[in-house]
């Protein structure tokens, strides 16, 4: 391992495990790069997550975190193939408008939703860049396992806050930041990766690149607290229930109930 490396034990969600290399942040670099990932090979390697899950073991069926959204107005940020736009679409919402860097990804929006009889205003565009979005016009701005693609967090959060009506409400989840520290290994929990570290990297699967930052949760509450946020929720533990319908004697399952391996915020425009 050369002194540019580093051990990245997840690289989101439940993760790959493997060598990263550190890189400077150069936003143009980072978007190019993850918007290429996402316009190839993205799904395929990684997945994607949506609602009515906010991630590994945690469920909007389980935490009721948005309640009745027919007549709400709603954005996402990180759209993805439009799977939680449909969700919310068959809620009865009033409006749902989308966001995502892939055009790729915009476009799987618009057939899904096309072949759900459901239609959304979709934009191209970095969630931290200005893009034309109406300010102080969304019920509900959310984003399920994309927000940490961010170049920006705290200009993100920002933005986010002016779309929202006032007491406006922001949802989102990604992967807890202690789960990307520690590994399973011979039936033990071993840290791999320190915690402070919010260094970016790039990493290399199969044969795609994506460029990251594994960030402090407190940096995620410190940057809604600037934006004018309040926290009034937040949601870390796996549901049992989850659990117990999927493998749970896989490894990543025996890790889930050790420690946080998602993280959902629910936090309220002031």
């Amino acid at each position: 391992m050369d002194k540019n490396s580093v051990y990245r034990t997840n690289i989101i969600g439940a993760g790959e495990v493997g060598v990263a290399i550190s890189v400077d942040k150069d936003k143009n670099v980072v978007h190019k790069t993850n918007s290429l990932f996402w316009d190839t090979k993205g799904n395929d390697i990684l997945g994607a997550t949506s609602l009515p899950f906010y991630g590994s073991f945690v469920s909007e069926e389980q935490c009721q975190l948005f309640g009745d959204v027919s007549g709400k107005k709603m954005l996402e940020i990180g759209c993805g193939r439009g799977q939680s736009l449909q969700y919310h679409g068959e809620r009865k919402a009033a409006e749902l408008w989308g966001i995502d860097l892939s055009e790729n990804q915009i476009e799987k929006t618009r057939q899904y939703l096309t072949v759900s009889g459901l239609s959304a205003n979709l934009i191209c565009s970095p969630m931290e860049d200005e893009c034309g979005l109406p300010v102080d016009y969304f019920d509900f701005v959310y984003s399920i396992y994309a927000i940490g693609w961010t170049t920006d967090l705290e200009g993100t959060f920002c933005r986010i806050a002016s779309y929202l009506k006032k007491d406006g409400v922001f949802i989102f989840s990604w992967s807890h930041p202690i789960h990307k520290c520690v590994v399973a290994e011979n039936d033990m929990l071993v840290f791999k990766k320190c915690y402070f570290d919010e260094s970016w990297y790039s990493v290399s699967l199969d044969e795609s690149t994506l460029t990251l930052s594994d960030r402090k949760l407190s940096t995620y509450v410190n940057a809604l607290a600037k934006a004018g946020f309040v926290i009034e929720q937040m949601i870390e533990q796996s549901d049992d229930e989850i659990m117990q319908s999927r493998d749970s004697n896989s490894d990543f399952a025996k890790k889930a109930k050790m420690l946080p391996v998602t993280f959902v915020i629910k936090a309220r425009k002031l």
